[in-house]
């Protein structure tokens, strides 16, 4: 670039066209006046700016290919006046000029400039490729937005900026405006009057001599020089330092530009490698091998050696640990260190688990937690009334009135006396006092009480009422995270003892279930699995504090879709035994508890929501079923959770449910004695003849005769078979009646 512009007179040999003004020759620019019409720029001042921008025209040689020229004003807003390509000659750029009216607003000459730099300079709006960008920038004042970076970024893409400031311009915006060096492109006058004087010294910088040539210019290497300046350049391998003239190489090793795997030895600009002792470079020039000490054979390693600077290390295959000798592998086992999540049982291998569960549990899809197995649901036993199920195994019972036999399987009625049932065939409801409130049912054998519509049979089986305490299934999910503390978690198994106090626990009651939480669900002990409140008390004693996080959202999702499950031992729905959940927590979820907190009310759950100390009453709220006031329980304190025990109502009305029909048992001794005292006075209304005729042919010929001399009546009974549960069905029920003097 140096001698692209020509000058004027004597050292900047001016051409001057015949006849006319002298014209300053220089090369082709693009030049955009930037000039501040902001509010505090008076009229008559804005009309010296005019005169400033004319007197410069005039000076210059304005054409196509030539000097172009732009104008933009600005102030609040940015507004073009005319763009390099609108005018090409002197007369139509004047006249432009002398059209402006000024917008008289504020003061943005951050976004004047980012104007100029996206928009003035671009192709679109005449500027040429490759020619000079020039900016000469007019203001008054303190810019009202950030001008700093946008100038940047400005003068990177090649943009030369003169900042010219008038009175009130503040020299810090001007310097952070301006291209360097500073002396040359920032100019402050104390009046609009006085800014004729930047006017003569940029003409003589735009036109001026070729400072490289005619200055003392400084530069270490290289001077180029530019319109009315020049700037330093460094020779190959070597960059220009922060004052502009002086140069530094360039160490492309202490910058990481290079390829060198170990040492890099650096010239200006250049590189080349070397290796560490015990080292060699290899024929890439670039990398570095290294003595293989392994290769020798006596490193004495258990399973890989691992060539290392000047020696060599011992390493272990994966799922093994090195030993402290440093040559010895041994196992990972993880079960032994407690870092897996297996509810029962961790099979170890080398560095890695396997889960398995206890004898009669089965484990789960999530090969982790364990589910009972409930042989009793499955259907795979031989009892022959009642089934009671533990985890793989189960055990036999009998129905009320019957005794298991000694294959442990069969049942037999306490009638233990060979006499012949005899009530198969009677209406027992008008033949007993029955008792019923409402209404007597007879059965085969038997009857039994129901109520009106709207009211429920009681516990004594005969009277009717609005509600009674039922029998309920009762899931107890207790926070184990590491805030309850240990001491703390001891009283939270109390609290459930007591609970468990106030139930009427047995496998036809009340049947309790008990998960314990924190970042994972661990069931304790499933529904099924104890049957007296003994045996469950004695289990939450044993329970283990789990500790770490709290996942209530977790834990309500485990006892909507595993607890209340039929293989964990909760009734069938049809039966509706009431489902019910207590929730005890100390402190706020870590995760969302809203999903399954409603899935738990919608499955039919009867929510209890207890919280202490730290826990959250809105979550409490948000688990606890309506009216929220009866299920919600809440203390500071954890010696205060006797207190709610105490208080707490797990009982509950079910919509439609009638409890267990009670079937006596028509060969019980108190059924015997209750029959035979109401049937005496029918019995003597009979005629007695034709009965004991009847009766002595019926004995005889069953080899059953009645014993002389006894004055009460006797009664043959054949023990039924019971095939359910809930229904004796007794197969033979001829009876027959006689006294010891007509026998």
């Amino acid at each position: 670039m140096r001698n692209m512009y020509n000058s004027c007179v004597h050292t900047f040999a001016l051409l001057c066209l015949p006849g006319t003004e002298q014209k300053c020759k220089s090369g082709p620019v693009d030049l955009v006046f930037l000039i501040d019409s902001s509010r505090s720029v008076r009229p008559h001042e804005f009309e010296t700016m005019r005169k400033f921008m004319i007197d410069i025209l005039n000076t210059l040689d304005i054409g196509p290919d030539a000097t172009r020229v732009g104008v933009v004003q600005y102030s609040s807003q940015v507004r073009s006046e005319f763009s390099l390509k609108a005018h090409g000659n002197l007369d139509a750029m004047v006249k432009g000029i002398n059209q402006i009216i000024p917008l008289a607003q504020g003061t943005m000459t951050g976004l004047a400039i980012k104007y100029v730099m996206n928009a003035a300079f671009t192709e679109e709006e005449g500027d040429r490729p490759k020619v000079p960008n020039v900016a000469v920038i007019v203001t008054d004042g303190r810019p009202q937005d950030r001008v700093a970076e946008v100038a940047a970024e400005a003068r990177e893409k090649g943009i030369e900026i003169y900042a010219v400031g008038v009175a009130r311009a503040d020299m810090t915006s001007l310097r952070a405006m301006a291209s360097p060096p500073f002396e040359d492109h920032v100019f402050l006058v104390e009046s609009f009057d006085l800014i004729h004087q930047f006017g003569l010294q940029f003409q003589d910088k735009l036109c001026g001599v070729d400072l490289c040539l005619e200055s003392d210019h400084g530069c270490e290497h290289i001077c180029e020089s530019s319109p009315g300046s020049y700037h330093c350049l460094c020779l190959p391998g070597y960059t220009l330092n922060d004052d502009g003239k002086t140069c530094t190489a360039i160490d492309l090793c202490a910058e990481g530009k290079h390829d060198c795997e170990q040492v890099c030895i650096s010239s200006p600009g250049s590189f080349s490698c070397d290796c560490n002792k015990g080292y060699k470079l290899n024929d890439d020039k670039k990398t570095c091998s290294m003595i293989d000490y392994c290769s020798f054979g006596n490193h004495s390693c258990d399973h890989e050696c691992v060539s290392v600077l000047n020696g060599y290390h011992c390493r272990c295959n994966e799922g093994y640990k090195l030993l402290e000798d440093g040559k010895t592998c041994q196992p990972i086992d993880l079960c032994a260190e407690g870092k897996h999540d297996c509810e029962q049982i961790c099979v170890s291998a080398p560095g890695v688990f396997t889960c398995n569960c206890n004898e009669g549990y089965t484990l789960n899809e999530d090969k982790k937690t364990c589910t009972p197995i409930d042989l009793c649901a499955e259907g795979k036993h031989e009892c022959e009334q009642i089934c009671i199920s533990a985890p793989g195994v189960y055990t036999c019972d009998c129905n009320k009135g019957f005794k298991l036999n000694e294959d442990k399987k069969t049942c037999t009625s306490h009638c233990v006396v060979n006499l012949l049932c005899v009530f198969a065939d009677m209406d027992l409801c008008n033949t007993v006092e029955h008792g019923c409130e409402h209404q007597c049912v007879s059965t085969p054998g038997s009857y039994y009480c129901i109520c009106p519509e709207g009211q429920l049979l009681q516990e004594d089986g005969k009277s009717c009422g609005t509600c009674k305490s039922a029998n309920i299934d009762l899931v107890l999910l207790i926070d184990g995270s590491k805030s309850v503390r240990p001491q703390n978690f001891e009283l939270v198994k109390k609290f459930v003892n007591q609970v468990v106090d106030s139930l009427d626990v047995s496998a036809h009651g009340t049947r309790v279930g008990l998960v314990q939480y924190s970042s994972r669900v661990r069931t304790e002990f499933p529904l099924n699995m104890y049957h007296t409140a003994d045996e469950i008390k004695a289990a939450v004693m044993k329970v283990e504090y789990m500790e770490k996080g709290t996942m209530t959202g977790l834990a309500l999702k485990h006892m909507v879709e595993n607890s209340f499950s039929e293989a964990e031992g909760a009734r069938p729905l049809s039966r509706n035994i009431p489902r019910i959940g207590l929730v005890f927590t100390d402190g706020r979820s870590q995760d969302d508890i809203t999903e399954f907190a409603k899935k738990a009310k919608e499955a039919g759950i009867t929510m209890y929501a207890v919280g202490v100390g730290k826990a959250v009453e809105d979550e409490l709220r948000e688990i606890a079923s309506e009216p929220v006031e009866k299920h919600f329980y809440y203390t500071t304190d954890f010696s205060a959770i006797s207190t709610i025990a105490e208080n707490l109502k797990l009982n509950v009305c079910p919509e439609e449910s009638q409890g267990e029909i009670e079937v006596k048992d028509p060969c019980a001794c108190e059924s015997l004695v209750e029959f035979q005292q109401a049937t005496m006075s029918s019995l003597e209304q009979l005629t007695q003849k034709h009965i004991l005729k009847t009766s002595s042919q019926y004995l005889q010929s069953k080899k059953l005769l009645f014993q002389d001399g006894h004055s009460v009546f006797e009664f043959v009974v054949r023990i039924g078979e019971v095939k359910h549960a809930h229904r004796a069905l007794v197969q033979t029920t001829t009876y027959t009646i006689g006294n010891a003097q007509q026998g």
